[in-house]
């Protein structure tokens, strides 16, 4: 059994960037711009009622704030600042879930924050800081071997492994930065065949072409991907096809 996510919501006043019509109907959770890295109150609700409507859990998805450069340029935010910051988003995502009927079921941090969680453990506890400030156990997605997940733990939060299908490994079992060549995954044939090694081996090849072992529960298809729809539908259809369950893990 394997949760399917994606990041939707990622467009701010007439300018859009995820299909998230066509994502909803695929993926099992979907993780929300919460208006600092992208995303405005009107396309947030109007993602929490899709979801909603659609059986799909809505998730908080974080960021340092950086609308400018989508939330993927480092930054240096104090702790009590940042766990501030998470909690205003939860919060306000909170809001048009609940409207929705529904509810944030989960939070998932966002391009330059979640690398940085990786390995910063003061950003790592200030980001599960902010989770509790906002109210609930809500579950943390993260990379396997994270701070992030290990700050959750400590804090009594239920940690989400999590793989990315569409980019590329370094040996080490993290994400090869943007910036490199060949850190984004554009093959779709490529992306489905890893999806399938993600759920079923428990592992993927890294940009070296080691065979690096990644235990997850949740599998991202990134919504601003070319093609990210068909791409989703296909690695849906393939895990299906490989006898993997599709669920929420929240």
């Amino acid at each position: 059994m394997i949760d399917l996510n994606a990041d939707l919501g990622e467009g701010f006043g007439r300018w859009t960037l995820t299909d998230d019509d066509a994502l909803l109907s695929v993926v099992t959770s979907a993780n929300v711009a919460c208006g600092f890295h992208a995303g405005d109150p009107s396309v947030m609700r109007r993602v929490c009622d899709l979801a909603a409507e659609r059986g799909v859990r809505i998730g908080a998805q974080v960021s340092y704030r950086d609308l400018a450069g989508f939330g993927r340029r480092a930054m240096d935010v104090p702790a009590e600042e940042l766990a501030a910051e998470v909690a205003y988003q939860i919060g306000a995502l909170r809001v048009f879930a609940e409207a929705a009927g529904a509810r944030v079921a989960y939070v998932k941090p966002h391009g330059a924050l979640y690398n940085r969680t990786v390995h910063d453990a003061e950003q790592a506890r200030a980001v599960v800081a902010g989770v509790r400030l906002a109210g609930g156990a809500l579950p943390v997605l993260g990379l396997p071997g994270s701070l992030l997940l290990a700050a959750a733990a400590d804090a009594g939060l239920t940690g989400v492994p999590e793989a990315f299908a569409d980019r590329a490994y370094t040996a080490r079992g993290t994400l090869v930065p943007r910036r490199e060549a060949g850190s984004v995954v554009t093959d779709e044939d490529a992306v489905v065949r890893r999806a399938v090694a993600f759920a079923v081996e428990g592992s993927v090849e890294a940009l070296d072409g080691t065979t690096v072992a990644v235990a997850a529960r949740s599998l991202c298809v990134h919504g601003d991907t070319p093609n990210a729809a068909r791409i989703a539908a296909r690695v849906r259809e393939a895990l299906e096809g490989s006898g993997v369950g599709i669920g929420a893990f929240a």
